[in-house]
């Protein structure tokens, strides 16, 4: 399941941010790739180890983390910091996959669905598309500026040569209450029906006290605390 969440929508926010993005050191995306990942690595990113990296840092990962959307598809038990990525003129990431696991002691976790929040407007960059090889299909996708990409880290991905201006972007990996992919699909299903019941039926009717027993009852089979 690949899903595009508007994630900030104000458009002040996204200036505020982009100032104080402007503001951060930036080193080579190489340092923090993996070893195979750092042969096609042609990025930036920015040094989060600094009071204002880390303040902007623990504001994007609670704006993701709040994500009403984020936490119905994801059924998140943990995120992994989040990182910002440059990538200019002749940069790109060529074909990968996200490591399994990421992390040490406490904060090691498992990647099941990786995430990428497109600081750039798209106007102001050239090439620079996330492209995901998912099973019979090859999905592109360049997002507006506060749109975030929801995808598998299982699956094959690679960021696009940058040919004109420089692309930001927020990237990240949750790992999920819920292992299988299919299975927090249709949670995620129950999750927009009951949605889309609330602005219809009164809160104790039978058949919205039946739909949130059977996602109880699915979380208690699947979900890992």
């Amino acid at each position: 399941m690949i899903l595009v969440i508007n994630a900030l929508e104000d458009a002040d926010h996204r200036a505020a941010i982009a100032e104080r993005i402007a503001m951060l050191e930036w080193r080579d995306g190489r340092e923090t790739a993996g070893s195979v990942a750092r042969q096609v690595k042609r990025n930036e990113q920015a040094a989060m180890n600094s009071p204002a990296g880390r303040a902007l840092q623990d504001e994007l990962s609670q704006l993701v983390s709040d994500n009403i959307v984020v936490k119905a598809a994801a059924q998140p038990r943990r995120f992994s910091p989040v990182i910002i990525s440059r990538t200019g003129v002749g940069g790109k990431y060529g074909a990968h996959v996200d490591n399994a696991l990421m992390g040490r002691g406490a904060q090691r976790l498992r990647t099941d669905l990786s995430f990428t929040l497109f600081l750039t407007p798209p106007g102001e960059y050239e090439g620079g598309e996330l492209v995901i090889h998912a099973a019979g299909m090859t999905q592109e996708l360049k997002g507006e500026a506060g749109n975030l990409v929801l995808y598998p880290s299982g699956s094959i991905h690679e960021v696009k040569p940058v040919t004109k201006g420089t692309r930001i972007v927020c990237i990240g990996w949750i790992e999920s209450t819920v292992a299988d992919p299919a299975q927090r699909e249709m949670l995620f299903d129950l999750e927009n029906l009951r949605t889309a019941l609330r602005q219809q039926l009164p809160a104790q009717s039978a058949e919205l006290l039946t739909l949130d027993k059977t996602i109880a009852n699915l979380l208690r089979m699947w979900a890992r605390s």
